[in-house]
């Protein structure tokens, strides 16, 4: 028999103290990596000692948080289910476009949908347009903010003889702005679901 050239290990065992140190230093990395975090990524890359230090700070949209929905919910409050932001007039700064209804346990409620932007004085969000209204009973799906063109699927109600749980119409629908106002456009005509 042939001897090894590398003479035996002293720890070719595993012991129990083993795998506490094992268990204790990769608990210490995992706590190190929770600390120790990469720079915050961006789209695009700024070249080093190129930024222009008088640039305004970009536009924040608003937010949704503490707006009066114009929503009758009695006992329950107003839920904004969807919401995107973009620049829907072109004047370089941000809307918010919110889909909101009562936040009922029973039900499908209808959907409204608001356009907000920031007041001038006190930059507070405000409403300026109601594309849908609660009281249409129409329900939201499909939302969608695309290059200043707002598109939605409205579900609807050929009368008032369908019940709530069951839309039997389907409306495929854009809003976009025209200088004045927002103009609805419909792909087609609505047809049963």
């Amino acid at each position: 028999m042939q001897q090894s050239a590398v003479p035996e290990l002293a720890h070719t065992q595993t012991r129990p103290i083993h795998w506490v140190a094992t268990a204790t230093a990769i608990a210490g990395v995992v706590a190190l990596t929770s600390v120790v975090q990469p720079g915050s990524a961006t789209a695009a890359q700024s070249a080093t000692g190129t930024q222009d230090k008088s640039a305004p700070a970009a536009i924040q949209p608003p937010g949704t948080t503490g707006v009066d929905f114009p929503l009758q919910c009695g006992p329950v409050k107003a839920l904004v289910a969807k919401k995107a932001t973009g620049d829907l007039d072109g004047d370089g700064r941000p809307e918010t476009v919110a889909v909101v209804h009562c936040d009922s346990a029973m039900g499908t409620p209808p959907d409204g949908i608001y356009v907000l932007t920031r007041s001038a004085d006190s930059g507070k969000p405000r409403i300026v347009a109601t594309l849908v209204d609660p009281k249409d009973r129409l329900t939201v799906t499909d939302f969608t903010l695309s290059a200043g063109t707002l598109g939605a699927t409205l579900l609807g109600y050929s009368s008032d003889a369908v019940p709530n749980c069951c839309p039997d119409l389907k409306t495929p629908v854009k809003w976009h702005w025209n200088g004045n106002t927002f103009i609805r456009s419909t792909a087609t005509d609505a047809h049963s679901v």
